[in-house]
Order: C-alpha cells, then structure tokens, then sequence
C-alpha cells in the first residue's frame, strides 16, 4: 500500500511498505516524544503524578528496574537505550492491527537491529575487558574450543534477527491467508487471531529481542 518505486540512474529502485513503515513508526514516535516533552515540562513537581505523566513515569521505573535486574545496578544508565529499542519493536510489532504491514517481517530491519546489539556488545567488551582480555575469552574454557566460540558469538546476531523476523513474518502471512480465505467473513474470526499474532506475539518478541540485548551487553559490565 506504501511501496514506493522511483528511477535512479535508469534503475528501478522499489523501496517495500515494511521499510516505509520504518519512517512512519519513527517519525510517529518522535512526535508522542516531543508531545511528552512538552506536557512534562509543564507539570508542578510538588503535585502528584497524574494522567500521561503518571503513565509515563511507570513505564520508565518499570524499564530503569528491568535493566538493572538484567544488566546490574550500575548500568541503569543504558535505560533511555532500551526503552527506546522496546517502544520502536513494540510499535513495529503492533501495527499489523492497523492494516500495515510490520517493519519487523522484513529481515533487513531485524538484521539490523541484531547488529546495533552485536556491535555494542563488542565495543563493550573491549573497552571494559580490554582488547587483551576481550581476546582471550575467546580461548577459554580450553584453547581448541576457539573456533567455536567465535562461531557462536558471530551467530548470536544471525539468531537475534531470525528470531524476531521469522515470528513476526509468520503472523504476517498466516493473517493474509486467512483474510484471502475467508473473504467477507474474515472479520468474524480474526480478532482471535489478531490477538495471539500481533498483540501476544508482538509483546513477546520485544521482550524476548530486548532481554537478550541486555543480556548480551551485559556480560561485559561487572556487577
């Protein structure tokens, strides 16, 4: 519905609907964070919470807690990180039950979001371990396990994206296939379906992608 396709150089150039509904989930969430902003700026700090603020304020605890059970308690700092990684996949998962299709069902996006994770991961470990430290671990328990350990820590991200891709993906056709099967009485038996492959599945994946992210990350922090 929002394929774009242009010419570039005589090319073809064919952007898919999941990657315009990347921009549309993030300009839409920039624009409830700057309405945020502006409310909260407003709010008397010696009245209690209330309304969106209270809502808000809830959800960033709820965050801020999970990553310091997760990751330790001096690492609550990388809250703002996760809780904005959660809010893109949370809203990516769900817009299905608004008629677009999930930027999270194309595998560049996922992909991608696994290699933000891979790269921190990485970047931590050498800066908190040291890079002699960083490339010894790979050596350990025993030293003929390394080829081993760096095929496992290469695929954490390959695993990380299918994981997320192929849940959300299924759901996506299963959906479309039923729809297409049903016809006109569709409607009488999605809202079931609806419910088990966007909202349970959506808010499962985006726990699940935002632990292991932690988790991943988290390794390289002492506690």
């Amino acid at each position: 519905m929002f394929e774009i396709t242009f010419n570039l150089f005589n090319r073809e150039i064919v952007i898919p609907e999941s990657i315009v509904n990347v921009y549309i989930v993030v300009i839409a969430l920039i624009i409830f964070a700057l309405i945020v902003n502006r409310k909260l700026k407003k709010v008397d700090p010696n009245k209690p919470p209330s309304g969106l603020q209270n809502v808000m304020e809830i959800l960033v605890e709820a965050v801020e807690n999970l990553v310091k059970q997760t990751m330790g308690e001096k690492q609550f700092w990388f809250s703002p990180y996760i809780f904005t990684l959660m809010a893109f996949l949370l809203v990516s998962n769900l817009s299905g039950l608004l008629g677009f299709t999930p930027p999270t069902s194309n595998y560049s996006v996922t992909l991608t979001l696994a290699l933000v994770t891979f790269t921190l991961t990485q970047f931590f470990g050498i800066k908190n371990n040291g890079i002699g430290r960083y490339l010894k671990g790979f050596t350990e328990p025993m030293v003929f396990l390394t080829p081993l350990n760096i095929i496992g820590e290469i695929a954490n991200p390959i695993s990380l994206s299918f994981r997320l891709f192929g849940n959300i993906l299924s759901g996506v056709i299963i959906m479309s296939l039923v729809y297409n099967a049903l016809g006109l009485i569709a409607p009488l038996i999605t809202p079931v379906l609806h419910a088990y492959f966007d909202v349970f599945s959506g808010l499962l994946q985006t726990f699940i992608f935002s632990m292991l992210t932690m988790i991943f990350i988290g390794g390289n922090f002492d506690n």
